[in-house]
């Protein structure tokens, strides 16, 4: 029954929108303009007229080629990625700060060499390694040495000093 309604009312709002003015009408059609006619062949004894003088197309001149220089911009077609992870952090670069115990999880704050801090949860990857563990006082990784290795278990310790 509900369906029967709103089906009857989407109906109605269709045929309301079909009613209305008819299309106007199309624009009259404009009249032709005649060709201009050729030059009526000069009669005996008279000179001819002076051929009209028609306007000269503009020169084009070419373009010069133009010359990609770099000057110490980046390549725009060289991939971000790999820039980074051939010289992203590494496992025995970084050293851990400290950790954070959250409802859930624990997260654990980690330092750079350049001095830049990052925040990992388990199963973050850093560079040559996976989070694999968050202690309360330590940090494991899982480190693999060359790919088809097994990963090798890398814990790195909180200072408390």
């Amino acid at each position: 029954m509900r369906f029967a309604r709103i089906a009857a009312l989407g109906l109605i709002g269709l045929l309301s929108g079909c009613g209305g003015t008819p299309p106007p009408a199309p624009a009259p059609p404009r009249p032709a303009t005649p060709a201009p006619a050729a030059p009526a062949p000069a009669a005996p004894g008279r000179p001819a007229a002076p051929p009209v003088a028609m306007p000269k197309e503009p020169e084009v001149k070419p373009l010069e080629p133009v010359a990609y220089e770099p000057k110490g911009r980046r390549d725009p077609f060289a991939s971000l990625a790999t820039a980074e992870g051939a010289k992203g952090l590494t496992v025995a670069s970084v050293k851990l700060v400290g950790v954070v115990q959250g409802r859930q999880e624990r997260l654990a704050l980690v330092e750079a060499p350049d001095g830049l801090g990052y925040i990992l949860r388990a199963g973050d990857q850093i560079g040559d390694g996976r989070v694999v563990e968050i202690g309360r006082d330590s940090l494991t990784f899982s480190v693999a040495a060359r790919p088809g290795f097994a990963p090798t278990p890398v814990v790195k310790r909180l200072r408390t000093e």
